[in-house]
């Protein structure tokens, strides 16, 4: 079965983008330094992006992820999309997952948001998270998480700590075991 890791950046207090969407706090890695990204992209297949953070990868300039599968979940897809190997899904995105991580492939890339990632952390189709904490108190911004049903225990995997004090916090979520998906 594949495996959904949630790869991203959120600030100390816990928001993954400024109040309007940006992301320009983001720290610029020193040269020769790019905190795993090559690594963890070699990994991967397929990515998951909401619509929103799909329009904001698209304001970055050309497609940065033509090699992959990627689907971008929206109520209201676009009449054409920036890529051929972007896919509009306008399913639930936890049945649409669930089904995904049961073919044959490698890493599942879930690059955000946070109201992609809440209901697949809630269904438990979330198996890794690689988050990395920047030292940066944005205040207000959109959150990394929506309201959970309950709460979850998880596994450090591993800690990385760079000169600028960005850290990485890998974690593995063990699966929700069928009595808590029912209660």
């Amino acid at each position: 079965m594949r495996k959904v890791v949630l790869y991203i950046a959120t600030s100390l207090d816990g928001y993954i983008a400024s109040p309007d969407g940006s992301v320009e706090w983001l720290p610029t890695p020193p040269p020769g330094e790019d905190y795993g990204y090559a690594n963890f992209l070699a990994t991967a297949d397929a990515t998951l992006l909401g619509r929103a953070t799909y329009e904001q990868v698209l304001s970055f300039g050309e497609w940065p992820y033509p090699t992959l599968t990627n689907y971008v979940f929206t109520h209201r897809p676009p009449a054409e999309p920036a890529h051929a190997s972007v896919h509009f899904v306008t399913e639930d995105p936890t049945q649409f997952v669930t089904q995904l991580k049961q073919q044959p492939g490698n890493t599942i890339w879930l690059i955000g948001g946070s109201t992609l990632a809440s209901p697949l952390l809630a269904a438990g189709l979330i198996d890794e998270l690689m988050l990395f904490i920047v030292p940066q108190l944005l205040g207000s911004g959109i959150p990394l998480w929506r309201e959970q049903p309950r709460p979850r225990v998880l596994t450090l995997q591993r800690t990385q700590t760079w000169p600028d004090g960005t850290t990485l916090l890998h974690y593995l979520l063990p699966g929700l075991v069928k009595s808590q998906v029912e209660s």
